[in-house]
Order: C-alpha cells, then sequence, then structure tokens
C-alpha cells in the first residue's frame, strides 16, 4: 500500500468516527441533562467532572481551532490544510456542544473561583504532568498539550513546510492531552452523552494522531519528545 494511499486511508476513517461523535452528541444535546424521557434528569453541580471538562475542553478545542486557521493561510500543501480544515470543524462543532450544554445546565462558562484548569481531574496518569499545570499559566499553555503564546508566534511567522512540520509538532501534542482529557471525562463524567462524546473524541484523534505521525515522517520530521 503507497504511502498516498495508506493516508487516505487513516483520513476516511478518522473522519468517519469523528462525524459520528458529532451526529452522536448532536442528536442528544436535547436531552444532556439525562439520557432520554424515561431518565431521571441529571444537572452536573459546578465543579463537578461534566462541567469542568465541558469548559476545559471547551478552551482546549478554540485553540485547536486557532492553530489551524493559522496553517491553512501559510501553506499551500491541500493535505495540511484539509487536515486543518477537519480538525477546525470538527472541533468547532463540538465546542459548541460542550459550552450548549454548560448553558442546559445553567452553570457558567468560566471556572468557579478558586478552581483551576484541570481541578476534575487530580489523578490523572497519562504522561502529561496535569498536577504541575495546576494553577499555573505556563506562557498561556492552561492545560495538557496547549501551545504556549510563543509557539503560537513562531507558527504565525513560519510559511510553507516549516509552517507545516511545526503545526503537525503542535497540533500532536494538543490531540494527545485532548485524548488524555477525553478519556477523564469518559472514565469520571456521570452524564451519559458527555461520556461518548468524550469515547468518540478519543477514537478520532488517535486517528488522527497516527495520520500527522505520517505527514511529519514524509517531511523527514517526527513528534516532539
Amino acid at each position: 500500500m503507497t504511502a498516498s494511499l495508506t493516508r487516505r486511508t487513516r483520513w476516511a476513517l478518522g473522519s468517519a468516527v469523528a462525524l459520528a461523535a458529532l451526529f452522536a452528541g448532536a442528536a442528544t444535546v436535547a436531552s444532556a441533562r439525562g439520557d432520554g424521557a424515561a431518565s431521571a434528569p441529571l444537572t452536573p453541580a459546578a465543579d463537578s467532572a461534566d462541567a469542568g471538562f465541558a469548559r476545559d475542553m471547551a478552551v482546549h478545542h478554540q485553540q485547536a481551532v486557532e492553530m489551524s486557521f493559522v496553517v491553512r493561510d501559510v501553506t499551500d500543501d491541500e493535505d495540511v490544510r484539509r487536515l486543518a480544515y477537519d480538525i477546525a470543524h470538527t472541533q468547532a462543532n463540538q465546542r459548541g456542544m460542550l459550552l450548549g450544554w454548560l448553558d442546559l445546565w445553567e452553570l457558567p462558562k468560566t471556572a468557579p473561583d478558586g478552581q483551576s484548569p484541570m481541578s476534575w481531574m487530580p489523578d490523572a496518569h497519562s504522561g502529561h504532568d496535569m498536577q504541575g499545570m495546576k494553577g499555573m499559566d505556563h506562557d498561556g499553555a492552561l492545560m495538557p498539550g496547549m501551545a504556549t503564546r510563543t509557539e503560537l508566534a513562531q507558527l504565525r511567522s513560519a510559511r510553507g513546510e516549516q509552517a507545516e512540520i511545526l503545526f503537525l509538532q503542535l497540533m500532536t501534542d494538543h490531540h494527545e492531552g485532548g485524548v488524555a482529557m477525553a478519556r477523564g471525562c469518559a472514565e469520571r463524567c456521570a452524564v451519559p452523552v458527555e461520556k461518548r462524546l468524550a469515547q468518540g473524541m478519543v477514537e478520532a484523534q488517535q486517528s488522527e494522531l497516527g495520520l500527522m505521525a505520517d505527514m511529519l515522517a514524509e517531511r523527514g520530521a517526527a513528534p516532539r519528545p
């Protein structure tokens, strides 16, 4: 199988998983207080894993959308532009669901006073230092995998293959952090529809991680340590 065919196969699989997650979430947004008419209403508390994941992943997704639009404008490579479009489209829609659920639950979109990002996932063991980030702002990177302000500036100033490699490396880090967060919700969240969306994020982003590793290899590069 050629590299381009392998890449197209990964793309098709990743897109199918992402679309399935989106459709599943969209079909059940109205029932986000529970899991169907027969279920008792479930409104998470402001300090719950459900609310914390919705708030934090909305912020995490927003940066992925931003990076995708940046690279779209600094490269002509169709594969990278297609990937960027897919990420921006999928994560913007998921972000809308997460913020919509917070509205349905009548919960704030910002953390309660004194609650740091990722405090809903204090005992994570994902290879990312969740505890070390608690209450800290690492040059704008509030959560695992997020790019710093310096890295975003570097991406904006890069062009061509340099921009493609940096985007793929930054987005690989971003997806790894996102997968860890989504797994945390799949394990800790109580609202069934949110747990399903989180599991869909895990599957879709893992597929895209494989795709991005292939794309980096084609450019003589690799994910960052």
